[in-house]
């Protein structure tokens, strides 16, 4: 019962992401008649490790569900396929997922997913730049260009309000887009003058020669949530039932994604081509199981500032 489905995008020259697949069928749980199945829209990046140890472990077939895993360039292409029906669930930024509350698409979270470390010398997170740049500092960005992988969303919103706490001038700067397979080498390329991007692609980025300039996330907010897992609005309401297994076989897999950082490296190396020697070196984020609110409160006023949205989610209907 255990699959994945795999859509490759472009890759850099360290990294190329490729399609994997796991396992046989196993019986089902007692007393289960038969598996429900699920597909779940992710993005092939160390974030989404859980998901993948939580099929690998059979998290997932224990409350009877049989899990298929997808793969998009970013949270904006999964939240139609889940709006649609196409996938039960999905993995996005927080940034996407404010913007969808935003615009009134019926969407529900259902389950945290990834943190910052908090740690502004070493994150999951980071504004990378070429080894040689004359770009020192966050403010030094002025007038630059900037990618991330998807605009008026996640990254931008957080390089912008750590640039202007730098000093900086975020309204002078230009966000591109930039898948982050390719951001390192548009860094190379000077295509770009700096690139926002996420594990394992920091690590590669730094094993190519680039320099980290800052590590924003954790800048930002010390233990910022930076995705959730999260469903229709239709899906919540007519299968609870469902929502409830998902949701326990999802905490168990962030538990266990916690506890093991080997098993989490190992698991990015089946659905990530990530040469060995890098996966050694990523910095692995946070799992928890339950979300900052102060963080994602300080977000939510950050996208209100930068236009992202128009009016900042109210926490107490926004999170589960």
């Amino acid at each position: 019962m255990k699959k994945m489905l795999v859509i490759g995008f472009a890759a850099a020259s360290v990294i190329a992401l490729s399609a994997c697949s796991a396992g046989a069928d196993t019986a089902a749980p007692a007393g289960s008649d038969e598996f429900t199945p699920i597909t779940v829209g992710v993005i092939p990046i160390a974030d989404t490790a859980p998901l993948y140890l939580g099929l690998e472990q059979g998290f997932f077939e224990d409350e009877g569900l049989d899990l298929t895993i997808e793969t998009a360039t970013g949270g904006a292409a999964i939240v139609p396929a889940v709006v649609s029906g196409d996938y039960q669930f999905g993995f996005s930024n927080l940034g996407s997922l404010m913007v969808a509350n935003d615009k009134g698409l019926p969407l529900k979270l259902v389950n945290s997913a990834v943190a910052s470390t908090g740690d502004v010398t070493s994150d999951m997170g980071a504004i990378v730049v070429s080894g040689d740049s004359a770009i020192e500092t966050l403010a030094d960005l002025n007038g630059k260009t900037v990618s991330t992988n998807s605009l008026n969303n996640l990254l931008d919103t957080v390089a912008r309000s750590t640039i202007d706490s730098a000093g900086g001038d975020s309204s002078t700067v230009s966000f591109v887009e930039i898948p982050f397979p390719d951001a390192s080498a548009a860094v190379e390329n000077s295509q770009v003058d700096a690139a926002f991007v996420v594990e394992p692609f920091v690590t590669a980025a730094v094993e190519n020669g680039n320099r980290v300039l800052a590590y924003s996330f954790s800048e930002f907010e010390a233990d910022l949530d930076i995705a959730a897992y999260f469903s229709s609005a239709a899906t919540v309401e007519s299968d609870p039932e469902l929502v409830d297994k998902f949701q326990a076989a999802m905490k168990k897999s962030l538990q266990y994604a916690q506890a093991n950082p080997d098993a989490v490296r190992a698991i990015i190396a089946t659905y990530t081509k990530t040469p060995p020697e890098v996966l050694a070196k990523i910095v692995l984020p946070k799992f928890p199981t339950e979300f900052n609110v102060d963080a994602v409160t300080a977000l939510g006023q950050a996208a209100l500032k930068y236009g992202v949205v128009e009016t900042a989610p109210d926490m107490s209907s926004f999170l589960p």
